[in-house]
C-alpha cells in the first residue's frame, strides 16, 4: 500500500492505495484529517469526481467534529472537577499530604496540591500505567480464542487513533482508551487484535471481527459518535 496527497478545492486528502481494496472510501478521522482509500488502478480524475460528489458529506462531518470539539470544556485542576476512568467520572480532591502525586481512592482522584504545576503530566502517567495493565489483561483473555499471539502491549499518545497494530505483532493503544467505558475499550482491543490477522479493513477483517465480537457494530457506532467527546486532561 502506498500513500500520497490529493487536493480537491480546499480539501486535502491522504490518498491510500491498496491492492486489497475494491471500492473508494473517504474517512474523516477524529482530528479532522481526511483519508481517501482506493484500489491501486483508479485514475486521478475518477478520484477527484468521487471527492467532489462527497463534498457536502465531508463538510458536514467536519462541521460536526468542530462543533463537538468546541463543546469539550478545558480541564481545570480544582476540587470537584471530574476525570474519566473506564467510563465513570471521578471528582478531583486536592490534598496537602500523600505518598504519591496522584491516586484514585475512595471514589476520588487525589492530587497533591504541591504538584498542581505538573497535574496534567501526572494524570497522563497515571492513565498510561493503568491502561497498560488493564489492556494487557483484556488482550490475554482474548488471544487463545482468537488464535493470535501479540508479543506486547504498548500505551502512548497515538494522536487521532485509538489503537494501532505495529510491526512484530506489537499492539499500541492510546492512553485515552482507559477513559472509555469498559465495553468500548474492549472493542478497541479486539479490533486491533483482528489486525494481527487482517492488516486492512477488508470484508474478511469485518467478518473476523464479527466472529470475535458479534455485537461489535453497536460498540463501533458508539465510538464513532461519542469517542471525540471523551475528555482528556
Amino acid at each position: 500500500m502506498n500513500s500520497q496527497t490529493l487536493t480537491v478545492g480546499d480539501l486535502q486528502l491522504s490518498l491510500r492505495r491498496s491492492t486489497r481494496r475494491k471500492t473508494l472510501q473517504i474517512t474523516v478521522e477524529r482530528d479532522g484529517a481526511l483519508i481517501l482509500s482506493s484500489p491501486p488502478d483508479v485514475d486521478e480524475q475518477t478520484l477527484r469526481e468521487f471527492v467532489t460528489e462527497k463534498t457536502f458529506w465531508i463538510y458536514s462531518r467536519l462541521a460536526e467534529k468542530e462543533r463537538l470539539q468546541r463543546a469539550i470544556p478545558t480541564k481545570e485542576y480544582v476540587d470537584g472537577e471530574g476525570f474519566l476512568y473506564l467510563g465513570r467520572s471521578y471528582r478531583l480532591k486536592l490534598v496537602d499530604e500523600q505518598a504519591v502525586p496522584l491516586k484514585l481512592t475512595a471514589g476520588r482522584f487525589r492530587l497533591l496540591r504541591s504538584e498542581l504545576p505538573r497535574a496534567r503530566e501526572h494524570f497522563i502517567r497515571w492513565y498510561s500505567e493503568h491502561a497498560r495493565d488493564w489492556l494487557a489483561v483484556r488482550v490475554k483473555s482474548h488471544q487463545a480464542r482468537m488464535e493470535v499471539t501479540p508479543v506486547g502491549v504498548r500505551v502512548q499518545d497515538l494522536g487521532y487513533r485509538w489503537g494501532s497494530c505495529g510491526k512484530g505483532a506489537v499492539l499500541y493503544f492510546h492512553w485515552k482508551t482507559i477513559l472509555l467505558p469498559k465495553h468500548i475499550a474492549e472493542y478497541v482491543v479486539v479490533h486491533e487484535m483482528v489486525h494481527l490477522l487482517e492488516p486492512h479493513h477488508t470484508p474478511e477483517f469485518w467478518l473476523r471481527l464479527e466472529r470475535a465480537m458479534p455485537n461489535y457494530g453497536q460498540r463501533k457506532a458508539w465510538l464513532a459518535e461519542h469517542g471525540i467527546e471523551v475528555e482528556g486532561v
